[in-house]
């Protein structure tokens, strides 16, 4: 037997955190359950290259433990996880991995619930199914929903900052031209914004340059755009102490997880003017489609209204943080809080 889980404790509030391992399959995979308390763990596969085993297990705990607060504040009777497979950069059996990775799943015994995440696509969870039943992300890329979340986070932004939620005429930067920013760029030009946009892909950026119509910038230069916005929509922790004093925006809203790299950077955001929203309220539409949708049975049209009212929990968020005087990711976080332990209440009673 060349399957190993290694249970792991790193003193947090989560759950159960495993390294699992199959040397004939070459896998090496960190599953990352943080609470179950409202529901089953659900969150994403994320296939990406970690300097370190230490690096993965972070990554996998911030992840997880956002999931937890995103299902929350989008209304979802489910917990938080996430996994993460690690990438060596050399020649993989991608299907080898990713039926390995099923296997641990199941193992796990249906407390975790996974999907597509960076680095893996609905067909890639297709192949872990063969291995357990717990798998959302088949019914479609749920990326364009993220996006649609995103711009009604932006727009609940804008009014709280400039009284007026209309983004025509705004400049928004977008980080990131993958699926999510590609279709933000795309609902953002329909809504009559101007865009800067960047990418490490060049074929993305030359994508959404010629539907967009955006002037694009190389990738080390979008933290010095000139905008009203900036949107991160590639990976986390591109909010800090270096980045932050050299952003010439208003507001920041994007689709990217866990854009500040440190508590302490929310305070830096505030102290600079620079209005935030918080990453997991405003990038909860991919979840919502695939929790509402694949899990909980919800209808189309219940998914459409829960994404859409992405803008009124963004606003709650945003006024609690100036009512209390604290940084949207502090208020984002205690209403996640609250409303958690509702749906926990709900769950015990009902």
């Amino acid at each position: 037997m060349t399957m190993t889980i290694q249970e792991l404790s790193t003193g947090t509030d989560h759950e159960r955190i495993v390294f699992c391992r199959d040397s004939e399959a070459g896998y090496r995979g960190v599953i990352a359950v943080h609470s179950t308390a409202a529901g089953p763990a659900v969150g994403g596969t994320r296939y990406w290259t970690y300097a370190t085993e230490e690096e993965a297990v972070t990554d996998a705990l911030r992840l997880s433990r956002g999931m937890t607060y995103k299902n929350a504040m989008a209304g979802l009777p489910l917990g938080g996880g996430k996994s993460v497979i690690l990438r060596d950069g050399g020649p993989a059996d991608r299907e080898a991995l990713l039926r390995a990775h099923g296997r641990f799943i199941e193992r796990l015994g249906g407390i975790y619930m996974t999907g597509e995440d960076v680095g893996t696509s609905p067909a890639d969870m297709e192949i872990v199914r063969l291995e357990t039943a717990h798998v959302a992300g088949l019914t479609g890329d749920p990326s364009p929903f993220t996006a649609r979340g995103v711009l009604r986070a932006m727009g609940a932004a804008a009014l709280h900052r400039w009284g007026s939620d209309d983004l025509a005429g705004r400049t928004v930067a977008i980080q990131g031209c993958g699926n999510v920013g590609f279709h933000l760029a795309q609902e953002l030009h329909a809504a009559g914004a101007r865009l800067v946009v960047t990418d490490v892909d060049p074929e993305r950026v030359r994508r959404t340059v010629e539907v967009t119509g955006a002037r694009s910038v190389p990738a080390e230069e979008i933290f010095d755009a000139e905008a009203d916005v900036f949107a991160p929509c590639a990976l986390g922790g591109v909010l800090n102490a270096e980045t932050i004093p050299r952003l010439r925006v208003e507001i920041i809203a994007g689709g990217a997880n866990n854009q500040l790299h440190e508590e302490a950077d929310g305070e830096r955001l505030l102290g600079r003017g620079i209005l935030y929203a918080p990453d997991y309220v405003a990038n909860a539409g991919g979840v919502i489609v695939l929790g509402g949708r694949e899990i909980l049975g919800w209808s189309n049209e219940l998914v459409r209204e829960r994404v859409e009212g992405i803008y009124g929990t963004m606003l709650d968020v945003l006024r609690l943080a100036e009512e209390q005087d604290v940084p949207p990711d502090v208020a984002a976080d205690r209403l996640a809080e609250r409303r958690l332990a509702a749906l926990v209440d709900a769950s015990s009673t009902g």
